[in-house]
């Protein structure tokens, strides 16, 4: 019997991580191209299927009875390294610029100390079961995020990606606000009950 570090789940999880890097090599292509429309769209391609996959290897897991402590290690991890690339280079290259750099540093940070909250609290065993409204706030995060990579590919069409992804990335933050808050609340009382 395969290990089940090779499951369905599992590999889809490791095929979002190596997604990562492939979408910043777009990114790379598309500096040394005349026209970067190419690169754009293989990039949101790429992005929209490792996105399709975040939702895919946890639901084949639960029904499938193939849920690993591999596969809850890595899923977040994979989300978060997905998510912080594209925001860093949609930052780099100027798709996300002025105020609206604060919108995605709010997600960034807030993945990162939603992050050490949990790590804490696993360690505390404690659970923080994840909300329906932090689930709105990722699929908002991802649309926005795939609106953004489309970007000024896609407002050459008059689709007006770029305000859509920008519109979309600061509901987002005010989303990520708000889950925020709410683990903290439940993650401080475990913290102080501790001291």
């Amino acid at each position: 019997m395969a290990s089940r570090a090779y499951n369905i789940p599992n590999l889809l999880t490791y095929a979002r991580i190596v997604a990562v890097p492939v979408v910043v090599a777009c990114f790379f292509v598309e500096g040394r191209l005349q026209s970067s429309d190419v690169a754009r769209w293989t990039a949101l391609g790429i992005f929209v299927i490792a996105s399709i996959t975040d939702y895919l290897d946890g639901y084949l897991a639960r029904i499938w009875n193939q849920t690993s402590n591999i596969g809850r290690m890595l899923d977040p991890i994979a989300d978060k390294l997905l998510v912080a690339s594209v925001l860093l280079l949609m930052a780099a290259d100027g798709t996300i610029a002025g105020w609206s750099l604060w919108a995605a540093i709010t997600i960034l940070c807030r993945e990162i100390l939603v992050s050490g909250l949990r790590e804490y609290l696993a360690g505390l065993k404690v659970a923080v079961p994840v909300t329906r409204i932090a689930k709105w706030k990722t699929a908002i995060q991802m649309v926005s995020i795939a609106f953004l990579l489309a970007g000024p590919a896609g407002d050459k069409f008059g689709l007006h990606t770029t305000t859509l992804g920008i519109t979309l990335l600061w509901l987002a933050a005010i989303l990520t606000i708000y889950t925020g808050y709410d683990y903290f609340k439940a993650g401080l009382k475990h913290v102080v009950d501790e001291e």
